[in-house]
């Protein structure tokens, strides 16, 4: 998310960290530099020339030039003004309403309104532990429909069947009084594609909006179209009283500028950003949080929250206990690792929330491949329970056996092993002397496949 923004950043904030005093001259060039990164991450101009404004009056403070360490203090500055730029603070959704509290979703064609009502269906019911109706307004587009009634059923919300004879207006009547005789807390409302410009969808979605008075109307809007987003959000924010913003497809777009931009053109906050395509990959959207992200500080918060509530504790529990007893790391452990890594997105997704990893060379993260868990989880698989608990079994006929029944190769059997032994050392550092002794005996390096495991990990 948002690589190449950082990246351009890291270097340019580099050069500042390692000056001893700060100068009108060396902050004078810095801010030409981050000015210019801005403008190629698309971020829009009057925000960039506040920005940098905004910095400028602040790091010729007296406090930051007179402090012991006066680059790190520019950062700071440099990180608390991305914090306000993007918003200060988390915006929940504000729910407080009579039930069913009515959500609705407006936004472009193609911007991704529909995945995103399933995502915060899902978010709602799984975090929040609301009671969830879905219903699709968007009568010109049968495959809409039956799209959000497959994906509500995946998520495990109540969908309400609409179609395209029916009236916007009467559809969503009809699914909030459904929803308040069976006691439902939240409507979603997913609504058609249109364009601010086309009078007749606007004054349709205005009329909806007056019909069904919603506690939030979320403008959801694709990253990807840069300032663009931030500039289509005002304009229905003219016509329509938003509430807050959902930026979708995060996890593709390296620039941010729709991110650094909406808040301040719209004055609307971002409330959540899609980071992927499955209906688990919605977050919150916490500007400090991802102001750290941008600057390479990662996002320990995030981390801790996604391994409370993915990993399995109770089996993380049971593996530390084993390796206290001097018990030995085994392939079924090593396979049940793997496993929960890929329930928490993989290993690229805690890189990004791990402080630091944006100083790792390119060649290191380069070995970072989360898609060869799929054939070592298969491997593992094709074993017997005995293979698992003692892999120094495994010779030549046996290897041809497992590769056969995982459709691989014996190499990859091979490749198997070796790093099953790698993490075998580490796991036993882990339990002589903690975290400091396995680090140290990494050298920095990480295994091939990847991170230290969520189970090994100290959380």
């Amino acid at each position: 998310m948002f690589d190449s923004l950082s990246e351009r950043l890291g270097r340019v904030l580099k050069n500042i960290r390692d000056q001893g005093r700060l100068t009108e001259d060396n902050i004078k060039d810095t801010l030409r530099e981050v000015r210019r990164t801005l403008l190629e991450a698309d971020v829009a101009l009057p925000v960039v020339k506040d920005f940098v404004e905004q910095v400028r009056e602040q790091a010729m403070g007296k406090e930051v030039l007179s402090s012991l360490s006066p680059g790190q203090a520019f950062i700071k500055v440099v990180h608390d003004q991305l914090v306000k730029v993007m918003g200060e603070q988390n915006q929940t959704l504000d729910l407080t309403a009579a039930p069913p509290a009515v959500v609705l979703v407006a936004g472009l064609q193609g911007s991704g309104k529909t995945t995103s009502t399933a995502k915060l269906a899902r978010y709602l019911s799984e975090r929040e532990k609301k009671s969830v109706l879905v219903v699709s307004c968007d009568v010109y587009r049968p495959a809409a429909i039956e799209q959000l009634k497959t994906l509500a059923a995946e998520v495990g919300a109540e969908f309400f069947p609409s179609d395209t004879s029916q009236k916007p207006v009467d559809i969503a009547n009809a699914a909030i009084e459904h929803a308040r005789r069976q006691f439902k807390d939240v409507v979603i409302v997913d609504t058609a594609g249109r364009l601010h410009v086309d009078d007749a969808m606007m004054a349709e979605i205005k009329a909806l909006h007056r019909a069904v008075n919603p506690v939030e109307t979320l403008f959801v809007v694709d990253s990807m179209t840069g300032q663009d987003a931030a500039n289509t959000a005002k304009a229905f924010n003219e016509a329509l009283p938003l509430t807050g913003v959902v930026l979708t497809k995060t996890d593709g777009d390296a620039r941010g500028g729709a991110a650094l931009s909406i808040r301040q053109i719209t004055g609307k906050p971002i409330k959540f950003i899609g980071v992927g395509e499955k209906t688990t990959a919605l977050e919150p959207f916490y500007p400090d949080r991802l102001a750290s992200r941008i600057l390479g500080m990662g996002d320990v918060l995030s981390l801790i929250e996604e391994v409370e509530r993915k990993v399995d504790h109770k089996k993380a529990e049971k593996l530390a206990n084993k390796l206290k007893k001097g018990k030995g790391f085994d392939l079924e452990d090593f396979r049940e690792q793997m496993l929960q890594m890929s329930n928490m997105g993989g290993v690229g997704k805690l890189m990004e929330l791990m402080p630091g990893m944006s100083g790792i060379p390119d060649k290191v993260k380069a070995q970072v491949n989360d898609g060869q868990f799929v054939p070592m989880i298969a491997i593992i698989n094709s074993m017997t329970l005995h293979e698992r608990q003692f892999p120094q079994v495994i010779k030549g006929s046996r290897k041809k056996r497992i590769a056969a029944g995982s459709g691989t190769q014996v190499q990859a059997v091979n490749r198997l092993l070796k790093q099953f032994m790698q993490m075998q050392k580490m796991m036993k550092r882990m339990s002589k002397g903690g975290m400091k002794n396995m680090m140290r005996g990494m050298g920095g390096k990480f295994p091939p496949g990847g991170m230290p495991p969520p189970g090994g990990m100290p959380f």
